[in-house]
């Protein structure tokens, strides 16, 4: 039976949900504050990223490493400030950096980036999205000797526990395999089966499918009120403008708490900027996107650009371009390859990342509406979570048996 949907945020998670319900007959509203696809899914690195299986909090991250955050200097960083809810975040954070939880989370991380890995290759093939889509894998590059062997054991681990495989390269041995390498880093694990893409592309060809549909896009709109009779939302309210549906969906990325009154919950979602710079291609320049580990760098090569990007900010939703940060970009780069950068620099850009304190997203339907669906805080794997989401959120709606089992993303 065929129902009317609006799906409130226009990134990739929002643009998937619409996708698989307009797929599946239902009538499709997208309803975003900004342009389509102009926020966090914007100017990432592009990464699809089966690999991403452990969660940032982890053992041995309490005590130096949380402390170093602090610093401005720190690729994840901190800034101090009186902030509730931030502390609670980091509370919770804190909370999760056990064994347990750990394992606990990354159960529900693998089985959405390994469906979103399949699900984006058949619908990338099938719609004949044009995004610059490549399978040459990612490379998680190493400076130091000591870290390349260290991440031996959780490499094994996530072969061992979830059939995600990777090789080892040392030294010599990686310059060969990719020559932008400088001769003196020490080694890299090459995970074969990440893929990457230009999301802005994804989102400007996915946006196209999506009219084609009969999807309605509607750009410029920021929710201000719900309608409401009872545990229904009827509407929404964009300024003096009502739009009604049957059901609706929260795909508002690192915005979505401030919904939480209104959909009777606390989302635990921090806004974390991640900034990259797009530049022309060196001459030198790498044939596999690449982690740079102890710099915690991003390094994604397209046929006709090249990125860095990365580095995390807690700084709250403040709008401006920290300079500071994009310079660690290009320093920590420099460690590592041949030609790190360019001077001829085609976007400075930064995205709020909604972080969650165990780095799972909530996929839940809100305590005070029984048809309004919760798809955010997929933290820096919206684009490699996305087409997951998206067909388990059409799911969860129609009341049709899910293809993963949705109880890691509950509301907690």
């Amino acid at each position: 039976m065929s129902s009317s949907t609006i799906v409130i945020g226009g990134g990739v998670v929002g643009t998937a949900t619409a996708y698989y319900l307009a797929k599946a007959g239902h009538k499709v509203t997208i309803v975003d504050q900004g342009r389509h696809g102009g926020a966090c899914s914007h100017a990432n690195c592009g990464y699809v990223s089966p690999s991403h299986v452990p969660p940032i909090p982890k053992p041995g991250l309490i005590g130096p490493t949380m402390l170093s955050m602090l610093s401005s200097e720190s690729p994840f960083y901190i800034r101090p400030r009186l902030s509730p809810s931030l502390w609670s975040f980091l509370l919770r954070f804190w909370w999760n950096c056990s064994e347990k939880q750990m394992k606990n989370a990354a159960r529900g991380k693998h089985a959405l980036l390994d469906s979103s890995r399949h699900l984006y290759e058949e619908l990338i093939e099938g719609e004949g999205l044009n995004c610059n889509w490549e399978k040459r894998g990612l490379l998680f590059v190493f400076k130091d000797q000591h870290h390349f062997d260290e991440f031996a054991e959780l490499s094994e681990w996530v072969a061992g526990e979830f059939g995600v495989t990777s090789s080892p390269y040392a030294q010599g041995d990686l310059q060969k395999l990719e020559p932008a390498l400088k001769d003196e880093v020490a080694g890299a694990w090459h995970y074969p089966n990440d893929a990457h893409l230009r999301p802005d592309r994804l989102l400007r060809s996915w946006k196209t499918i999506l009219e084609q549909l009969g999807v309605k896009i509607l750009e410029q709109h920021k929710v201000t009120d719900f309608v409401h009779e009872g545990r229904q939302l009827k509407a929404i309210r964009c300024g003096s403008e009502e739009l009604a549906a049957d059901r609706f969906v929260i795909a508002t990325g690192a915005w979505s708490p401030f919904f939480n009154r209104k959909l009777g919950c606390k989302l635990r979602i921090q806004p974390g900027k991640g900034y990259s710079i797009t530049m022309a291609r060196p001459s030198i320049c790498p044939q596999i996107p690449m982690l740079l580990e102890e710099s915690r760098v991003g390094v994604t090569p397209f046929e006709d650009g090249y990125r860095l990007g990365s580095t995390m900010e807690f700084g709250g939703y403040d709008p401006s371009i920290n300079t500071k940060r994009l310079a660690l970009l290009k320093k920590g780069a420099s460690h590592y390859l041949k030609e790190p950068f360019t001077d001829e620099t085609y976007e400075e850009w930064y995205g709020w990342r909604p972080m969650t304190p165990d780095d799972l997203p909530y996929i839940d339907f809100a305590p005070r509406y029984n048809n309004v669906l919760i798809t955010a805080g997929h933290s820096m794997l919206g684009l490699s979570m996305g087409a997951g989401t998206g067909k388990l959120a059409w799911q969860l709606l129609d009341g049709l048996p899910p293809h993963i089992d949705p109880t890691p993303y509950r509301l907690r």
